[in-house]
């Protein structure tokens, strides 16, 4: 007789077990793995990731990839903190390899860590202050009966780095875009103007277009942070337009990594918007604005100051959203088993 009451199976002791938790910020995925790692070495975070990279691929690419996972799938890694007072440091991973910033998962990092006594601090509006690739993120939870009902993060300086540049790309025509850096460095085109739907229903055009872009300005320009070698390159397309809702200031489809579709409005995107958007005049100091995703979710992005990056004229801005626990796992990695390490369709 089926018996699963009394189901007491355990894996064998060669088996690699991993355990996670499952969480989404405005329909974006983010997979924390939090426990059964390997020991990932270095002295910054930048270091952990590239160890993390040359050593323990494998653990990306199967918790990220089928059959655990999806094409579209986000994760992130837990450490223990770099620098002094920071709380936690984190790294992001994605279907193409390693993130710079992520502030979806940000928002959903600290909902994490305070919701699940990860992390314990007194009064309805606790700080985080966390090490990431590319510096200290400050976040500030906003909690009602314990639980945290929004998010908001002062970003990295955030910069316009090219305006109204225009390159010919094949299947598309000539695009005109800006290239502006929110932790990431994103190529923003108007949607309207390339006659290209930002609804569900466009999701493989969207994926498509935002690829040939990509890889059209990349071939093209030098991205180049002022300081990081490593976080040098082209992050993705971001797709802007009219929103659904009257009451939002406007629509972003981010397509980024190998042809992820973001299903936020994505955190370091709605930043380099507000740098894109105050740099032309367009977004005062003090000003926030909507920005919806392609579900219709939304995010709140405003400038709190102006600032100097390198040899940029930047803003600090402080993003705000909201996140949902969905679920824990716990994967287990048989060293029998061909398919492992995962496989990806796109």
């Amino acid at each position: 007789m089926l018996n699963l009451n009394n189901w007491n199976w355990q894996p064998p002791k060669d088996w690699l077990q991993l355990k996670t938790v499952d969480l989404h910020t405005g329909g974006e995925p983010l997979r924390v793995l939090y426990s059964g790692l390997p020991q990932i070495r270095g002295t910054d975070i930048l270091e952990k990731r590239h160890y993390f990279k040359d050593n323990l691929d494998y653990i990306r690419t199967g918790t990220m990839f089928e059959p655990r996972g999806h094409a579209d799938m986000y994760g992130a890694i837990i450490t223990e903190p770099i620098t002094e007072n920071a709380d936690f440091g984190t790294f992001f991973l994605h279907n193409e390899g390693y993130s710079t910033m992520c502030g979806h998962a940000i928002i959903a990092l600290t909902k994490l860590v305070f919701d699940t006594g990860m992390i314990t601090k007194d009064g309805n509006e606790p700080e985080l202050i966390i090490d990431a690739p590319p510096g200290l993120i400050r976040s500030k939870a906003f909690r009602r009966n314990g639980s945290v009902e929004k998010v908001s993060f002062l970003n990295v300086p955030s910069f316009l780095l090219l305006q109204d540049e225009t390159i010919l790309v094949d299947g598309i025509g000539e695009v005109t875009f800006d290239v502006a850096y929110g932790g990431a460095f994103y190529a923003f085109v108007d949607a309207d103007n390339l006659g290209i739907g930002m609804e569900e229903k466009d999701y493989n055009q969207l994926i498509d277009w935002g690829r040939r872009i990509k890889h059209a300005v990349m071939e093209k320009y030098d991205i180049t942070h002022p300081f990081e070698k490593d976080l040098s390159f082209l992050y993705g397309t971001i797709f802007t337009g009219k929103p659904q809702n009257p009451k939002h200031h406007s629509r972003n489809v981010c397509i980024f990594a190998e042809g992820e579709v973001d299903r936020s409005s994505t955190g370091s995107g709605v930043s380099a918007r507000a740098a894109l958007h105050h740099a032309k005049g367009e977004l005062t100091t003090g000003e926030c604005i909507t920005i919806e995703s392609i579900l219709g979710t939304t995010m709140d992005v405003m400038v709190t100051g102006e600032t100097t990056y390198g040899p940029h004229k930047a803003i600090i801005p402080e993003v705000s959203g909201t996140a949902h626990i969905t679920g824990k796992n716990e994967f287990w990695f048989d060293p029998n088993d061909p398919l492992k390490e995962g496989f990806i369709f796109r």
